[in-house]
């Protein structure tokens, strides 16, 4: 019996939200998530739901152990995120977050490529919700960079798709080979997992978003971009070292920031950098790698952000200079927060630990990737380190009380899993698309991370003035963005106005002169012939030029009085002209 597609439980369950109230919604929004677990626990490896149309089959449940491992984490992550969000009253934020979710399923079950393609526009359409309902100015104004981004990514993937059904004459979600196709389809995969200089949307856009907007934000785009990454373009170097590109230029960005959030955005960009690196490496451990990576980044990143929107909550301040003094008043908040930033940091007995530890042991045959990751490995317990202090942990009176029970509800289990994982890895190794042979626990391994580790915690007690967070503009790639955009805009305001408006005063004057020979065409030819003996004249300062001059001006004023006849045999000579000169364009025309 074919299982149901999990992007039909959340995509039509969100129709009933509008419709219940108080305790009855708040079950029936967690509900929906725990019946797509279930559902994707009772999936087995199948093709179903398979559309034909145009030649093509479209299918919309494509389960194998890659996908099905995608989408555990996408429903237990979504479950926690809706829980943590149950006190929002509004329920728009509820059906745009249930569509994000059920989109990015239908991406993640997809089995061909205009499946997926229907389904990635309507991630990023739903998720523009997210950041539009926190009705801010600066909220809008993100909002539509963030879709005008995704617009060209889109747009990139829709042509390449094309073409390469074109050339193909296959839409199945395969490994990629060179040529015009592949480029597009990169960039816009590239787009969604936020390549450089294409990320900028990211910490633009989610610092902007709800409070729970942004947990939700966090998890599903990039990490789709993720898996069709690992579809499309698995094994190609060059994907690898922009994702080691990625690991050091995101946390580099991170350390600068004084915003909270976007500090956390920027750590998107460094840690799904580990992942693109692992799937470019293309071995089974990067790719094993690069997918536990996945499945732990969206429990640490996610529980961030939750924490950053439980402190936003509860203080309304989202910067590190206005911050400090929360590790008593909020306890538990702050319990939270430490379990995620060991996790992300890597530190042992935490699940960014093992993950990060297959990536970088797959990166050592590629000595300059191994760098750039553990370079970016330094940067991300600096910066954790950064936010712990200023936010948490440094003297200064703050009153405030502890978040809400449904938030550390769901930050609690949410801590939990990135603690069982990390010291029990097997929960996910087991449900990995490969089969692992990878042991996170060498003496090695443990004594290498836990030196480095403490070599950075040293040079951040030794330089923590150097790190002390001030508030001022640091510029991304956004910046050139923003300055090609504005000088389009004069170059199509100056330049080119002044271009139509000249032609358009040039086409005016040629039709009013084409309108004055029509008139009279023997008179105009007339007075035309005038004209050019005139400047002859003229030109060789002839005595009877003013005679001429005379005769033009009562050319000109006799132009319009009368119609000046043509005789007939002049008639037949200009006929006879007109259709040779026709039948010789015809005849050139013919042989070219």
């Amino acid at each position: 019996m074919d299982a149901v597609p999990p992007a039909i439980i959340f995509l039509l369950g969100a129709f009933l939200i509008p419709f219940l109230k108080g305790r009855v919604r708040q079950i029936y929004l967690l509900l929906i998530p725990f019946l797509a677990l279930i559902d994707l626990v009772l999936i087995e490896p199948q093709i179903s739901y398979t559309l034909s149309f145009q030649d093509m089959d479209l299918v919309f449940l494509q389960a194998d152990r890659l996908s099905l491992f995608v989408g555990y984490i996408f429903a237990i992550i979504g479950f926690l995120g809706i829980l943590y969000s149950l006190n929002v009253k509004e329920n728009g934020q509820h059906l745009s977050a249930f569509w994000y979710i059920g989109s990015s399923m239908g991406v993640v079950f997809a089995g061909d490529f205009f499946t997926l393609l229907f389904f990635w526009e309507l991630m990023a359409i739903s998720s523009l919700f997210l950041i539009w309902y926190r009705k801010k100015k600066e909220s809008i104004d993100a909002g539509f960079r963030y879709v005008l981004m995704h617009l060209f990514g889109g747009g990139c993937l829709l042509a390449g798709i094309v073409i390469h059904y074109w050339t193909t004459n296959s839409i199945e979600i395969t490994s990629m080979d060179f040529g015009l196709s592949y480029i597009l389809i990169l960039i816009g995969v590239g787009l969604n997992t936020v390549f450089i200089p294409l990320h900028t949307w990211l910490p633009d856009a989610y610092p902007k978003a709800t409070i729970p907007g942004a947990v939700f934000l966090s998890v599903y785009t990039t990490k789709t971009g993720v898996y069709v990454l690992a579809r499309t373009f698995p094994g190609v170097e060059a994907v690898a070292y922009m994702g080691g590109i990625m690991a050091l230029y995101g946390v580099t960005f991170a350390l600068l920031q004084n915003d909270v959030r976007k500090l956390l955005s920027y750590h998107i960009v460094s840690q799904v950098g580990y992942m693109v690196a692992g799937i470019g490496i293309g071995t089974t451990l990067g790719v094993n790698g690069g997918m536990a990576h996945l499945f732990n980044h969206i429990l640490y990143k996610a529980l961030l952000f939750m924490c950053a929107g439980a402190v936003i909550c509860r203080t309304g301040r989202n910067k590190l200079t206005e911050l400090g003094g929360l590790a008593k008043k909020m306890p538990i908040t702050t319990v939270t927060f430490v379990i995620a930033a060991l996790s992300i940091s890597g530190v042992v007995g935490f699940n960014g630990f093992i993950s990060k530890g297959m990536v970088i042991e797959a990166a050592r045959s590629l000595p300059l990737l191994w760098l750039l990751l553990e370079l970016a490995s330094v940067g991300t317990f600096l910066s954790f380190l950064k936010l712990g202090y200023y936010g948490f942990f440094r003297k200064k009176e703050v009153e405030v009380k502890e978040a809400p029970g449904v938030m550390l509800i769901a930050m609690s289990i949410t801590a939990f899993l990135c603690v069982a994982i990390g010291t029990y890895p097997d929960l996910i190794f087991k449900i990995l698309p490969n089969p692992v042979e990878y042991h996170p626990f060498s003496l090695e391994h443990v004594l290498g991370t836990s030196m480095l580790l403490i070599v950075t915690g040293i040079i951040f007690l030794l330089g923590l003035h150097l790190f002390k967070p001030h508030d001022r503009i640091t510029y991304d790639f956004d910046y050139l963005y923003r300055k090609s955009a504005r000088l389009f805009l004069w170059f199509c305001k100056e330049p080119m106005t002044k271009f139509a408006s000249t032609m358009d005063k040039v086409a005016i004057k040629a039709a009013n002169a084409f309108l004055w020979f029509c008139r009279n065409p023997m008179g105009a030819m007339r007075y035309i012939s005038y004209k050019f003996h005139l400047f002859y004249l003229e030109l060789i300062k002839a005595e009877h030029a003013v005679e001429l001059a005379i005769k033009l001006e009562e050319q000109k004023i006799r132009h319009l009085e009368r119609h000046e006849q043509i005789g007939i045999g002049l008639t037949i000579l200009l006929m006879v002209i007109v259709l040779l000169l026709y039948l010789v364009v015809y005849v050139m025309g013919f042989r070219f």
